[in-house]
């Protein structure tokens, strides 16, 4: 068995060696092959195209926390396979929030372009919370709760970098009000009332969002 394995890989190995167009440099990810943990296959035929992303003012609005969100990630930019980075583009409206969340493979770097928001990260002991404004860079250690709320008078727009080329989000309100958890454990759980909970899961099982 363990021999057959290493002449699986001797040949895997040599295929990707002996392609005309294999580069050692870089990995352009191929997105019509399975993601694994180590990114995706690697694309021939490599152009320019593929470390360019054009799309970074189209994103998804999602209306629960006013916010829109493009994500530039290996998924739709095959340039950053295996350079451990992505970026963001998020546009909050007044009132709008980015919810807690974590990006438990990945620390982020949030940068202040347009009105202002007031973000942190929390930890067991402290809230790590500034108001920040244009110019400023916010960093978010990997795998700690974080958010950001408009507290400005006009739509706020930010970028954010990941340590990460797939990273992966997962919003507390989700994890809690969007799946089949029984209302009565996450009462128990959590200290939520009941009826606040019902709320909460109709809200957020009609709108879910898949990141």
């Amino acid at each position: 068995m363990k021999m057959k394995v290493i002449i699986l890989f001797c040949v895997a190995l040599f295929q990707v060696c002996c392609s005309a167009n294999y580069n050692p440099d870089f990995c352009v990810a191929n997105l019509s092959t399975p993601y694994t943990p180590s990114g995706y296959q690697c694309k021939e035929n490599v152009t320019v195209d593929d470390f360019v992303f054009s799309n970074f003012a189209s994103g998804k609005t999602i209306k629960p926390f006013n916010i829109t969100l493009t994500v530039a990630s290996v998924n739709n930019f095959p340039g950053l396979n295996g350079l451990d980075i992505s970026a963001a583009r998020v546009e909050v409206g007044v009132n709008g929030s980015i919810a807690m969340h974590t990006h438990p493979d990945a620390s982020e770097l949030l940068i202040m372009v347009k009105g202002q928001l007031t973000a942190g990260f929390v930890t067991p002991d402290h809230a790590y919370v500034k108001d920040i404004k244009p110019g400023d860079v916010i960093a978010f250690p990997k795998g700690q709760v974080h958010f950001a709320v408009n507290s400005g008078s006009e739509e706020a727009v930010a970028f954010a970098a990941y340590s990460n080329s797939n990273p992966s989000f997962q919003f507390l309100d989700h994890l809690l009000f969007a799946n089949d958890l029984p209302t009565s454990t996450i009462a128990q759980s959590t200290f939520l009332d009941i009826s606040e909970i019902k709320k909460l899961k109709t809200l957020f099982r009609g709108s879910r969002y898949e990141y």
